[in-house]
């Protein structure tokens, strides 16, 4: 079976995705926002419904969350990603001197490296003396084997305005029909919330190897777990 994920293997091709490589995407990001602010969002409806409050206290709440708590995670997913990013930073900066200062010693490594990945004899002589020909190459060729970090940094803005976008896009859907004024609002948010979730999980399994259905259910199951939480919360403070 063809994902969307796979790819051609003609020469043009593949120089092509080697050249650009993406690094590790913003799924995580996406899932990471769209659950959240479906979950926060609706717990919201459910507990402020299960209060048998007015749904302009649901809108109002539902409202600020969508926007106070979607900007905290964006803004905690941003420092987190500039942490790493600085992290790679620093690590890149120790060996770029351990390079200038221990040439020898850091060419050892290098080999060990490449000998870890099934180099051997000439091959591997040759390998580890091109390599460290380039000062680059060389450098993200330590970093991978070393300390296991990919060769491309990581971008904070991108991942967070991709958290905060998801978390936006989801967390409106509980409000929806509140915000349109249907009858039983509150049973049709939960309909469209539960959908939601499916939805998210479905997406989430073009990039694994799971069932569309089974990443669907895993992904309602959690959501359905936090909205009945929220929900028996809010019944305890019936007026």
């Amino acid at each position: 079976m063809i994902k969307a994920t796979d790819h051609g293997h003609t020469q043009a091709e593949i120089e092509a995705r080697l050249s650009q490589p993406p690094g590790r995407g913003y799924l995580r990001d996406t899932v990471y926002g769209a659950i959240d602010g479906s979950v926060t969002t609706f717990a919201i409806v459910a507990g402020v419904a299960g209060a048998e409050l007015s749904p302009l206290v649901i809108l109002a709440l539902g409202f600020a969350n969508v926007l106070a708590d979607g900007f905290s995670m964006a803004a905690g997913n941003y420092s987190a990603t500039k942490a790493e990013l600085d992290d790679i930073q620093r690590l890149r900066a120790v060996e770029e001197r351990h390079i200038a200062q221990y040439p020898d010693g850091e060419k050892r490594e290098l080999r060990t490296i490449l000998a870890q990945r099934g180099l051997s004899g000439d091959t591997l002589d040759q390998a580890t003396k091109q390599i460290a020909a380039n000062r680059e190459n060389w450098i993200a060729t330590m970093l991978e084997g070393e300390y296991g970090l990919a060769s491309v940094d990581p971008h904070p803005m991108r991942a967070a305005l991709v958290t905060f976008g998801a978390f936006l896009v989801a967390g409106m859907v509980p409000l929806l029909p509140f915000l349109f004024g249907l009858p039983e609002a509150f049973f049709w948010s939960s309909g469209m919330t539960m959908a939601s979730f499916f939805a998210i999980g479905t997406l989430k399994s073009i990039w694994s190897l799971s069932p569309w259905w089974r990443s669907g259910l895993e992904t309602l199951a959690i959501g359905f777990v936090a909205a009945s939480i929220a929900y028996m919360a809010g019944t305890m403070f019936t007026l």
